[in-house]
């Protein structure tokens, strides 16, 4: 079976077309059976065993997931696409660590090596997300100007019932 034919039966996979080394990269480019199966988008992982097929899946998801915030495949470097891979794989990783923890007896705590180990995850996961351009984004809390004499209003009866009572009292 030809690499195009893989492709053609693989529809789950993120890459839909192999990706090509770019015209300005030094050298001519590549023809697709020189380079791995990884390289031609085949195969997500390097042979994952039968226990491995879930991790895998989840992975391949997050590559997925993590490429549509990035405008998809093609409008992503290489580079773009190794940060996602190492991306999706702390994210899996770090969900298989929280279920272990969730899954500990009640009121025992996980090792202090794991723990610290999930929490240097979790930081190198931040960084990762922040060179691909993870950024925060700010909710407009401001109230209406209805809103806020509204709430105003309220304010007002309620302290207004407080000083009748306070009077029956």
């Amino acid at each position: 079976m030809s690499v195009s034919e893989g492709l053609a039966t693989n529809k789950q996979h993120p890459r839909s077309t192999p990706r090509r080394r770019k015209p300005n990269a030094s050298g001519p480019p590549c023809k697709a059976e020189a380079r791995s199966k990884l390289t031609n988008g085949v195969q997500v992982l390097p042979n994952p065993n039968k226990r491995g097929l879930r991790w895998a899946r989840r992975f391949r998801d997050l590559i997925q997931l993590h490429l549509s915030d990035l405008g998809g495949e093609q409008a992503a470097s290489e580079g773009e696409l190794a940060l996602v891979r190492r991306v999706a794989a702390l994210i899996v990783e770090l969900e298989l660590m929280e279920a272990r923890f969730a899954s500990l007896p009640d009121g025992e705590s996980p090792a202090s090596s794991t723990f610290d180990l999930y929490q240097r995850a979790v930081n190198s996961l931040r960084r990762t997300l922040l060179s691909l351009g993870l950024r925060r984004r700010p909710r407009d809390i401001t109230p209406t100007l209805d809103e806020y004499t509204a709430s105003k209003r309220q304010i007002d009866a309620d302290d207004l019932e407080e000083v009748n009572e306070e009077v029956d009292a």
